[in-house]
């Protein structure tokens, strides 16, 4: 899981061995695919009509920017626990919130950086309005955050507990 403070970003062991194993992929062999790639399609001949072509380099910008992005995660991360199952909100933690106080109204998040989003769960970042919100909370307690419209929103924290993947 991820927890960001400053600049730095904290990594558990099994994170930090999955983004930078991502890191060398793309570093490596998914760099000499989309080359290939474009190299085959330049040499079906004009270029301005070539979507083909126009694919391939659009897909290798995409790749470049997630190889800078890691890069830059991976320098500054420094490598931890995850959280202790403690009741307290923190990143790393799957978190049941309600509404209003209203029991009936809930949604469970991962609270964690978009590394981290996956179809098994919905991921909210620890900097989004929710996340500063619930942030440092225990269970049963009351948290509120600023809404899009500017007003003030309150949940109620059910449960935290640590993301097992």
């Amino acid at each position: 899981m991820t927890q960001t403070s400053e600049n730095v970003t904290w990594l558990t062991q099994e994170a930090y061995n999955q983004l930078k194993a991502e890191l060398e992929h793309l570093s490596g062999p998914a760099r000499t695919e989309i080359a290939v790639k474009i190299a085959a399609a330049r040499e079906e001949g004009d270029l301005r009509e070539n979507g083909g072509y126009h694919a391939a380099k659009e897909e290798q910008g995409k790749m470049e920017l997630r190889v800078r992005q890691l890069t830059q995660l991976l320098e500054h991360a420094k490598v931890g626990e995850a959280p202790a199952d403690d009741g307290v909100v923190e990143p790393g933690m799957v978190v049941t919130i309600a509404f209003d106080g209203d029991e009936d109204d809930t949604t469970t998040f991962l609270l964690a950086s978009r590394e981290y989003a996956s179809s098994d769960i919905e991921t909210y970042s620890p900097q989004s309005p929710l996340g500063v919100g619930v942030n440092g909370k225990r269970t049963g307690e009351d948290a509120e955050y600023e809404l899009p419209n500017g007003k003030t929103a309150t949940v109620k924290i059910l449960a935290a507990k640590p993301y097992t993947g």
